[in-house]
This record gives C-alpha cells, sequence and structure tokens, in this order.
C-alpha cells in the first residue's frame, strides 16, 4: 500500500476549448494555493479558435510550478470534453510517476486557496480518490432564473435524503458525514497509483467524470466526497463541450426535466439496494457464507450470483450484480413524485418505533417489506 504520508508530485489536469476569458482567473488561483503547491499543470488545449494557449503561455507561475500547454486538433469522433480530459490526465500521470497525485479542474474553474492542501489531507487520510464540492460562481448564479435555483434545491435535498440512507445502511468507513456526492471534473483528486489500477479515464464523450469515479469503485479505491475541497466554476449557458453543465442549465430553462437526475430512484428503492450491497459485501469476504437468501432477493440463481462474486475486487462483483439483477433495476423519480419521495425518505430516517426505522435507527429489508 502507498505510503500517504510521502505522496510524490501533485501535477493538475485541465481540457480547454476556447476559453480566453476565463484561464487567467484558473492558473492564478492555482497558483495561489495555500499549504501546498502545486508541481505541474497540465493544460490540453483542444479545438481552439482563441488565444487560450497564448495567454497560458505567457503566465508566469511560482518558480517551483511548471505549466504545460499542449494544443491538439482532435477529428469530430474526438473533439469532446471526456476525450480532452483522459488525454490531460493520461500526460499528468507521466509527470507524476508512481507515488504521485493526480488533480484536474475545468479551465472555468477558481479553486479556493486550500483546494490543494485540503484534498491532500483527506488521501493522507486513507482516501484514494477525493472528489471537491462544486458550485457556481456567485455573480453568475444570480443570474440563472430561481424558479431553476429552486427546482436545484428540492432535487439536492432529496439527493443528500437518498445519500443519508446508503449512509446508514452501508457504511462507508471512507467516506463518513458530513459529504456529498457530486463527482465533477471540476474538482477530483486522486493518486497515481488508483488511477494506473483502474486504468484511466474511460473514453466517453461527456460523462467522463462520472465514469472515472465508477471505474474507481470498480477497483476498490477508497473515495472520500469532501465538502472541504471545493471550487467555483461559471454559470454560462452557452458550453464549450456538449453534454456538460451550460448545456443542463439551458436545457432547463426552456423546458424543465420530467425526471430527477437518473442517479436518484425512489427512496424504498434506495433501501434495497444500500442493504443489498451491504449483505453482498459481507457474502464477497466470506466464502463461507450462505448466499441462498440474498440471491431470492436479488431474484438471481445462487449458482450465478456465487459465480459474480469471484472477482479480485468487491467493487467489480457489485458492478456485475447490480447490472444483472432484475430487483435492482432503476426506476426513475418523477418530478411530480418528489414531494411524496421526500417524505417517504424522511420517514425511513426518522427513529421512531413503529415506524420505518427504530429508536436506534436500523432498517431492514422486512422493515420496508422488500424482503
Amino acid at each position: 500500500m502507498q505510503d500517504k504520508a510521502a505522496l510524490g508530485p501533485v501535477v493538475v489536469a485541465i481540457p480547454a476549448k476556447d476559453e480566453v476569458e476565463r484561464i487567467a482567473a484558473c492558473l492564478d488561483a492555482l497558483n495561489a494555493q495555500i499549504g501546498a503547491r502545486v508541481d505541474h499543470i497540465v493544460l490540453l488545449v483542444n479545438n481552439s479558435t482563441d488565444a487560450t494557449a497564448a495567454i497560458a503561455r505567457a503566465f508566469i507561475p511560482d518558480p517551483q510550478t511548471r505549466v504545460h500547454v499542449i494544443e491538439r486538433d482532435f477529428p469530430p469522433g474526438e473533439a469532446n470534453a471526456g476525450h480532452a480530459r483522459s488525454l490531460a490526465m493520461d500526460l499528468a500521470a507521466e509527470l507524476a510517476g508512481p507515488d504521485g497525485v493526480l488533480m484536474t479542474t475545468d479551465a472555468d474553474g477558481v479553486v479556493d486557496p486550500d483546494w490543494v492542501a485540503a484534498a491532500l489531507d483527506e488521501l493522507r487520510a486513507g482516501a484514494d480518490v477525493v472528489a471537491g464540492w462544486v458550485d457556481l460562481h456567485p455573480i453568475e448564479w444570480g443570474q440563472i432564473p430561481i424558479a431553476l435555483h429552486e427546482d436545484d434545491a428540492r432535487e439536492c435535498a432529496y439527493d443528500a435524503l437518498s445519500d443519508e440512507i446508503h449512509a446508514r445502511l452501508d457504511v462507508d468507513p471512507a467516506d463518513p458525514m458530513p459529504r456529498h456526492t457530486q463527482h465533477s471534473g471540476a474538482s477530483i483528486a486522486v493518486t497515481a497509483a488508483a488511477f494506473a489500477r483502474c486504468g484511466g479515464v474511460p473514453l466517453v464523450p461527456s460523462g467522463e467524470d462520472r465514469a472515472l469515479i465508477a471505474a474507481l469503485r470498480r477497483v476498490d479505491a477508497r473515495v472520500r466526497h469532501s465538502p472541504a475541497v471545493h471550487v467555483s466554476v461559471s454559470g454560462r449557458i452557452t458550453g464549450r463541450s456538449p453534454g456538460g453543465m451550460a448545456d443542463t442549465i439551458q436545457r432547463r430553462m426552456g423546458k424543465p426535466d420530467p425526471f430527477l437526475d437518473d442517479r436518484l430512484e425512489p427512496a424504498t428503492d434506495c433501501v434495497r439496494r444500500a442493504l443489498c450491497r451491504a449483505e453482498l459485501r459481507q457474502a464477497y469476504l466470506d466464502p463461507a457464507r450462505d448466499r441462498s437468501a440474498l440471491a431470492a432477493r436479488l431474484d438471481l440463481p445462487a449458482m450465478e450470483l456465487t459465480a459474480m462474486l469471484h472477482t479480485r475486487h468487491f467493487g467489480q462483483a457489485w458492478d456485475r450484480v447490480e447490472a444483472a439483477s432484475p430487483a435492482l433495476r432503476r426506476n426513475l423519480v418523477p418530478v411530480w413524485d418528489l414531494p411524496t419521495q421526500m417524505l417517504v425518505a424522511e420517514s425511513i430516517l426518522r427513529p421512531s418505533p413503529g415506524g420505518l426505522a427504530d429508536p436506534a435507527g436500523n432498517l431492514s429489508l422486512e422493515s420496508e417489506g422488500l424482503a
């Protein structure tokens, strides 16, 4: 296991396209870190038509920091944010070496002065991966219609309740409360060892940040969702890459989404998923454990379930089971159903006799009527 007290170079990877108005602020923030420093910044300027690269090359960093500006023109099939971040992270990994730390943010992001130090603290405390908290720049936040903020606040509140259900039923020592659920490429830190173990950033056109965290989970990387690691990004509605935050804001300004984010599911489904994952982990760690009841709950043949558990990592086993089990098929939450799901989630978490949670806050499949 890597000695977390002796972490190597810190390398920040940033994909950029037509960011002439924001790249200077991004680099300034990285150059003004307190309590830790950035050893290398890898700026991958791709398919850009403005002076982003020229501004970055003229930037004068701290003497101990090197800025590497790489320009690429990807063909149409590769000209996307996912491909750009993947290549930027691969180049950063070469500079970091086997004991280094890879961090990534967005070219329109302004990281907090302790962004690097706070992430390193989490890594030294035992995490392999740190997903930071990302919000919108305050001025641009105010330019977005209040109705969108209200919709987002309600969805975030339900997201927090759902996450608390998971935290209580399937305890993750590497990710205690308080925590969040964001997996944004604007703020991720990962040890070079874990990055190599998962195979790097998956080559997907968009959503590469979520895909990276999923790949890390499949190899049992310890993921910490730290509220202390913070960055602000733009709230613009004209983005640089399809599928990003700007597209989401613009789409919702035109017509509200009919469903919540596809990560979210009905509250009782959260209970089922968390309990099944917790029990599957116990079965994975104890090969002699009887798996017949779990197989029945998952609606899978017991022999098939046993075969799925023969993997090097629990994360791989869970990935297989989650994909194969009819009982774990994801159901979306319609926006109109959100008030009801909020009430159900709150009742599940309420420690009251006779309710869905006992006085100690314990839940079971039986108490949920899910057995």
